[in-house]
């Protein structure tokens, strides 16, 4: 934990973070992809200024076919249009064929739509080496403009991990990666990755991915947040009264906050499930079904999200 009390004490005051929501894909009442709830809420956040992530955890990744994976993908380049960027999932785990290939066939097919990959990790490289899983990491992103990494803890799938510090400095050493979302849920572990950053390669991007702690942008952190899909808006207005000083900030944190602990409780992955509710109860979705295979919410999570609905004024 090196470094934790002197990042403790330096706050980021003034800075803007850089924003990235992972969007949810709606269902309509009948299970199907609800194509043009999708396309508006991408503009929605495309337009208060946060980045849109897709096919990620919260758009059901795990549970997509490859060709649901890639008109995803095309759905999302034609709302967004030609030159706007965007961040999609390269998620290799269900299927077969050697791990290089795999991934940069998804990479490839991303990049050909005008996004920047984020590499899921999988479970073939859990028992790796530091070495060799940055060695597998350089042969995947080689030659690729913009990469970035993922570590994703076990509470939201099998096939996540948590680096070792040692594995964290070799990936920072690729030069096609450009940043990292980091979904541990612990603080001190992202502020770990906060110190190495500024020590080892000052221009990477550490984007926290808990929903939990979502201050941590106070201490340096950028982010990319399956939350943020929830209200897009209101997380760019706190972003824009941290980086202005402004004391409203605390309020709105800590509204936003409160969302999170509800949406994001266990079991973890049905927090899906609670943004269709919440999405779809602020009039954005046409359903608050989820994907099929997701994990449900009990049928009272309308009523516990309306208070964060209240206290955040939607």
């Amino acid at each position: 934990m090196q470094n934790i009390e002197a990042l403790l004490k330096r706050q980021a005051l003034g800075r803007k973070p850089q924003g990235m929501a992972a969007v949810l894909l709606p269902y309509d009442k009948n299970g199907k992809i609800a194509v043009d709830a999708f396309q508006s809420h991408l503009l929605a956040t495309q337009a208060c200024g946060l980045t849109s992530a897709v096919n990620m955890d919260t758009g059901y990744v795990n549970y997509l076919s490859d060709s649901e994976k890639l008109d995803i993908l095309r759905i999302t380049r034609e709302a967004l249009g030609r030159n706007t960027p965007f961040v999609a999932g390269a998620y290799i785990e269900s299927q077969s064929g050697e791990l290089v290939a795999l991934y940069r066939q998804q990479m490839d097919t991303i990049v050909e739509h005008g996004g920047t990959p984020i590499l899921f990790q999988t479970a073939r490289l859990h028992e790796k080496s530091a070495q060799e899983k940055a060695a597998a990491y350089q042969e995947i992103c080689r030659g690729y403009p913009q990469v970035l990494a993922f570590e994703l803890g076990r509470m939201f799938a099998p096939n996540g991990e948590i680096f070792d510090q040692d594995t964290v400095r070799r990936i920072m050493d690729i030069p096609e990666i450009k940043g990292m979302k980091h979904s541990s849920l612990d603080r001190l572990t992202e502020l770990d990755r906060l110190a190495l950053r500024d020590k080892h390669r000052p221009e990477f991007r550490i984007y926290t991915g808990n929903d939990l702690g979502i201050n941590m942008i106070e201490y340096g952190s950028d982010y990319l947040l399956g939350l943020a899909t929830f209200a897009p808006e209101k997380f760019a207005e706190r972003d824009t009264l941290w980086a202005a000083g402004d004391p409203a900030y605390y309020e709105l944190s800590d509204a936003l906050q409160h969302l999170g602990n509800i949406a994001f409780r266990a079991p973890v992955p049905a927090y899906k499930h609670s943004a269709a509710v919440f999405l779809h109860a602020t009039g954005r979705i046409p359903s608050d079904l989820p994907h099929r295979e997701c994990p449900k919410r009990p049928e009272w999570e309308s009523e516990i999200l309306q208070d964060c609905i209240r206290r955040l004024g939607l």
